[in-house]
């Protein structure tokens, strides 16, 4: 990855944050009840954290990029492997927040068009078994 200078790299934080922010929208208006923005944990940081409608626990990765589809597939399997990590260190200092359940999400937005929220986006068992 290559290094980008201060004021791209302000301007990478920003777009961050407001996609962020846009995701927490759409996920509460589905009754997504947001538990964590940003939360790092010495594997990485995880961008949402929230409680499904039905209870489940979701871990939220967001990617915008120019073409929507685009960013789903910028969620690599090592990064999927790194929010894992975080999840289970988060999780391991809270286990009754997973009693129903846990998930891994993404919300993928474009420079057009609406947020798109794909529940259970990976599984942890799908890389552990890939052999990634």
């Amino acid at each position: 990855m290559k290094a980008l200078d201060p004021a791209a790299r302000r301007a990478a934080e920003r777009r961050g944050r407001r996609s962020e922010m846009l995701a927490g929208v759409v996920l509460t208006l589905k009754g997504y009840r947001i538990l964590g923005r940003r939360v790092r944990t010495r594997a990485g940081e995880i961008d949402l954290i929230a409680r499904s409608p039905s209870g489940i626990l979701c871990f939220i990765e967001v990617k915008a990029r120019e073409m929507g589809e685009t960013a789903m597939q910028a969620v690599l399997p090592r990064q999927q492997m790194r929010i894992a990590r975080a999840a289970e260190q988060y999780l391991s200092q809270r286990p009754a927040l997973g009693a129903k359940g846990v998930r891994f999400d993404v919300v993928t937005l474009g420079a057009r068009g609406f947020p798109r929220h794909l529940p259970d986006a990976w599984r942890p068992e799908d890389w552990r078994r890939n052999g990634a």
